[in-house]
């Protein structure tokens, strides 16, 4: 069959009259909407089950995280617990030249002045470098008549637009100042004061584009308040707290953890195990809490374990609404932390403590006074004085225009930071392949193939292949043929193949065999609930979505090449997402695809800034440190520009 001419297809136009406009509508003949109709449906027909894509994913990254090691001696654990914190330190927080710098950097803190609290403390204004230029407004609870050193108490939120004004941070740092500790409230990103769009967590990917850890900022957040708290003339080193829910609960098991300082952890509803995350789309975590090959050095069992030493109480509730329920999440951070406080002789000092009332994503006042006891059974051992019941203070809260910071106009975020940092970029010096290789973090795959269904429709067959790539992926193929096909072509698209009948009807006509393929996070192979969360999971645990789906479309040309007999393939590319796989294909599998055609590609990934998208849109196009190496103009050179159509 010959492709349709223009004015065999429908159309309308408008005939003018005067005035007057009149739709005139030209039908296809029916043979042809017929024919058109029977390729929409063998390009719509299932391949695979609906539940493998998510199924796959899951066993994909659970099978990635490594597990506790077996150790014996205090000795051992604590020559592990070293390499684990420089490894994840070095490795994860600060990877990149501009991350090091900002950890080595000078960071300002700026004392404003001060306010009335309540009985027995008043309330002092700061802001703090997190790095240059990016500012961080907190407040200091100062307990009235300090004498001596006492305990000091970092006080971290999570996602909770009020930030530091909420009701039961501004109660528990109320708390502890009467019970003589000063207690610093931070500002989170995001929230509160730093409520803004460049703060989004899902922009900090965007530092990752650019080989620059988006964790950075992050930790040094807490790490730099640490800072402001021990320089307080009255701090005692011995005594440091960390507490805070949800996202605050992250906050204090990764300061806590890697940062020997903190003497006392309460994370609460905060964390759990990148197995269990795996399992529960509802512990999946934002950008920060998965962060590019965390789980390749270390797991939040970890992190826990490496609390061991010093006192951690760990917070989870029954009936959590949000996320990590303390009926899946509590009990494998237990398992691990539990065998290592022994080897310390102290597994006192380990305790959990499950809420019930109200059971739902808190901390309320159950919550608060587990805390006020690990804090009076760590602190104030043996002191009659000591109270852990928390007196209703709901007068002394404050609003939060009372509690704003003044800020810098030109306080930095995360997108101008990405900005800044994507200026020099690409690095000077040609790409290569295996550079590019090694970021995206490709596989050769090999391909088994099932014997496939097949349907004829018309003069189409087609060919329905369900194609195991490497160990852990299946790819729904479907193979179209209409007579005797004179070359392949590998057919994408960003809105997967059911999208692309027009174009595969070009394409056969012009004697094309042509796969329509759904490869990886596309398609028939979305991943139906939460599906970028299980991209970052997939990055955290060691590889890369662009790697993936390159290593894909890769292994499916060196596969046709041999099934079909045929002369190296083309590829074809609709979209800028599954363009710029094919493209990293293309460069890396010269051998096997002939040619390359893109419609819609991205120009330039410097277009993810300019555009100011975040990971959650378009999770691929985040490949840590893509942009530090290679643009799309370098990622053409190496395809080879001749071969690009």
């Amino acid at each position: 069959m010959s492709p349709l001419s223009p004015l065999a297809r429908f159309f309308t136009v408008s005939l003018f009259i005067g005035p007057w406009a009149f739709p005139l509508a030209f039908a296809q003949p029916a043979e042809a909407t017929a024919a058109s109709a029977d390729l929409a449906a063998l390009l719509a027909r299932p391949i695979i089950a609906p539940a493998l894509p998510l199924a796959e994913v899951r066993a994909y990254t659970a099978g990635r995280v490594p597990a506790m090691p077996t150790l014996t001696t205090l000795a051992d654990w604590k020559t592990f617990a070293e390499h684990t914190r420089r490894d994840v330190l070095e490795k994860i927080v600060f990877r990149g030249d501009t991350a090091r710098a900002w950890r080595d950097a000078s960071a300002r803190v700026e004392w404003l002045d001060a306010i009335p609290g309540g009985p027995g403390y008043t309330i002092r204004k700061l802001r703090y470098e997190a790095l240059p230029g990016l500012w961080i407004p907190a407040l200091l609870y100062v307990p009235d008549n300090v004498s001596g050193k006492i305990p000091v108490h970092l006080a971290v939120n999570g996602h909770d637009k009020d930030g530091k004004a909420a009701s039961y941070k501004q109660l528990r740092c109320i708390a502890l100042a009467q019970r003589g500790i000063a207690s610093l409230n931070v500002e989170w990103f995001a929230q509160g004061q730093l409520r803004t769009d460049g703060f989004s967590h899902y922009r900090m990917n965007q530092l990752d584009l650019c080989g620059v850890s988006g964790l950075a900022p992050f930790y040094l957040a807490m790490s730099r308040a640490l800072d402001a708290l021990l320089a307080l003339p009255y701090a005692d080193p011995t005594r440091v707290a960390v507490s805070g829910l949800s996202g605050g609960g992250w906050q204090t098991i990764m300061i806590s953890s890697l940062d020997p300082r903190v003497t006392l952890a309460n994370p609460v509803a905060g964390y759990s195990s990148y197995r269990t995350r795996a399992e529960f789309p509802s512990d999946l975590g934002d950008s920060e809490q998965t962060p590019n090959d965390l789980a390749t050095v270390a797991d939040y069992t970890h992190l826990t374990a490496l609390l061991a030493g010093r006192t951690a109480l760990l917070t989870y509730n029954a009936k959590d609404n949000c996320c990590f329920a303390s009926d899946h999440a509590l009990s494998p951070l237990l398992a691990a932390a539990e065998p290592v406080f022994q080897l310390y002789g102290q597994p006192h000092r380990l305790r959990s403590h499950i809420n019930l009332d109200p059971g739902t994503h808190n901390f309320e006042l159950d919550n608060r006074q587990a805390f006020y006891r690990m804090v009076g059974d760590t602190f104030f051992p043996g002191d009659p004085r000591y109270r852990a019941e928390e007196t209703p203070t709901p007068a002394e809260l404050k609003t939060a225009a009372e509690l704003t910071v003044p800020l810098p106009p030109d306080n930095l975020d995360f997108h101008q930071l990405a900005a800044a940092a994507a200026q020099q970029l690409p690095r000077p010096g040609p790409a290569t392949r295996e550079t590019l290789a090694a970021v995206i973090h490709y596989q050769p795959h090999a391909v088994t193939a099932p014997p496939p269904t097949t349907e004829t429709r018309g003069d189409t067959t087609a060919a329905f292949y369900a194609l195991r790539v490497g160990d852990a992926w299946t790819v729904p193929v479907v193979a179209l043929t209409r007579g005797t096909p004179r070359g392949t072509t590998l057919l994408v698209a960003d809105a997967g193949r059911k999208s692309l009948p027009a174009r595969t009807e070009s394409l056969l006509a012009a004697g094309q065999r042509v796969l329509a393929v759904d490869p990886f996070y596309f398609g028939e192979s979305k991943i139906k609930e939460r599906d970028f969360l299980y991209a970052l999971l997939v990055a955290a645990t060691g590889d890369r979505p662009l790697g993936i789906q390159s290593s894909q479309l890769a292994a499916l040309a060196r596969w046709a090449r041999t099934e079909f007999k045929s002369a190296p393939i083309a590829l074809e590319s609709i979209g800028p997402r599954l363009g710029l796989a094919a493209l990293v294909a293309t460069a890396l599998e010269p051998a096997a695809i002939a040619t390359l055609r893109q419609t819609d590609a991205l120009p330039s990934l410097h277009e993810v800034i300019r555009q100011n998208w975040s990971v959650d849109q378009k999770p691929e196009l985040f490949c840590f440190g893509l942009l530090e190496h290679c643009d799309i103009p370098q990622l053409r050179t190496l395809a080879g520009s001749a071969r690009l159509k």
